[in-house]
């Protein structure tokens, strides 16, 4: 198995934020606070943009099998209040995280963002002449890789140097129509699945791409549920399916902000590595267990949540400045927008406050460690 190597110090170059940041102007070098006059809060929005998170919940498995805790109450959502953004270091905040591998190791998985599970069958036929013992080794090993029934301990979790290989990640560009929406989303799957399939193939962690939903109507049916489409529902997952309404997106309060899109829809494909991983149905023992709506209930779908989050930025800090289409200022629009979400902003107790919505984002972004998103470990005053 390779393994992924610790960036050198000083790598990579610290950037000097680019144009509403400050440019090259003089005392906005790396490690200093932008000068007065940085990014400013979002404009005020029109018409109705409270929201609500959706709240779908996996039904409770009985006791005899482990819980298959796929959905997410949670919906990343796209709706802004007027916060102000907190001025950050040019040195945090264009720290864009490096190699998660200095040489990769050979994904297998397909690319293909709307493949359904593979069904595999976890055991061949037993002839009558083997032994169960070796029945028994043949059913493991035509199993592969598994889901490990862990929170703070679990090996994504643990491995210091464990990070997503940079490369570039090519998009097309942003009009604001559903047929680009789903051209956009389906290319970020496909570069999305590469990065994480390799970490997880790497880790002898289980792998397979999540399918696509780009719903058009006025609701969407899932697994967890069925939720109107609109301000409360700009993406949503739920049992290895990922649904994007581009009703629920707001194009026309974001417009051409793809750092935007890409840090939402990195966010949701966070839960699907959760679920892949055995994350998923750990958290969400633990919150049955508590009980959905106890104060220990919500602070583990907090920490579920702001995992998520940091996921999302672990995979734009490696992708952001390789080639592709993640610029800086890409970049850079994702980072800032961090602090308008969250709990502050949507009335909730699911998600975490803005604060830490963007503190988790941020720490995957620069780090590129999925170590450094150990929100499970972290505490209580970290994931508030």
């Amino acid at each position: 198995m390779a393994r992924p190597v610790t960036p050198q110090p000083g790598q990579p170059p610290l950037q000097v934020p680019h144009g509403q940041y400050g440019g090259n102007q003089p005392g906005n070098q790396p490690g200093n606070q932008p000068l007065p006059g940085g990014p400013l809060p979002p404009p005020q929005p029109n018409g109705q943009w409270g929201y609500q998170y959706p709240m779908g919940y996996p039904p409770k498995k009985p006791n005899t099998g482990p819980i298959v805790a796929i959905c997410l109450g949670g919906v990343l959502v796209l709706v802004l209040g007027i916060v102000l953004i907190v001025g950050v270091s040019g040195s945090d905040r264009n720290r864009v995280a490096d190699a998660g591998y200095g040489s990769a190791p050979t994904a297998t998985t397909s690319s293909s963002p709307s493949s359904s599970r593979a069904s595999s069958s976890s055991s061949s036929s037993r002839s009558s002449s083997s032994s169960s013992s070796s029945s028994s080794s043949s059913s493991s090993t035509s199993r592969g890789p598994q889901p490990v029934d862990a929170l703070e301990d679990h090996p994504l979790l643990t491995s210091a140097n464990a990070g997503l290989q940079n490369a570039p990640c090519n998009l097309p560009g942003w009009p604001s129509d559903p047929s680009a929406s789903e051209a956009f989303f389906t290319a970020a799957a496909g570069c999305l699945n590469k990065a994480w399939g390799t970490l997880l193939n790497s880790m002898n962690l289980p792998f397979h791409a999540p399918t696509l939903h780009f719903p058009t109507g006025g609701s969407m049916d899932t697994d967890c549920g069925t939720f109107q489409i609109g301000v409360a529902t700009a993406a949503y997952y739920c049992q290895d399916n990922l649904y994007v309404p581009f009703k629920g997106l707001q194009t026309n309060m974001y417009g051409n902000k793809p750092g935007v899109y890409l840090a939402l829809f990195a966010h949701e494909y966070g839960h699907h590595v959760q679920e892949l991983t055995g994350l998923m149905d750990a958290a969400w023992a633990k919150i049955y267990d508590y009980g959905q709506n106890s104060a220990s209930g919500l602070e583990m779908a907090r920490r579920k949540e702001l995992q998520a989050q940091c996921f999302s930025g672990i995979y734009l800090g490696s992708t952001a400045n390789q080639g592709g289409s993640v610029s800086q200022g890409v970049f850079d629009t994702a980072w800032n927008d961090q602090e308008t979400r969250g709990d502050n902003t949507s009335g909730g107790r699911d998600h975490g406050t803005n604060a830490h919505y963007a503190s988790w984002w941020r720490s995957g972004a620069k780090s590129n460690r999925t170590a450094q998103c150990n929100t499970f470990a972290a505490g209580s005053g970290e994931v508030s």
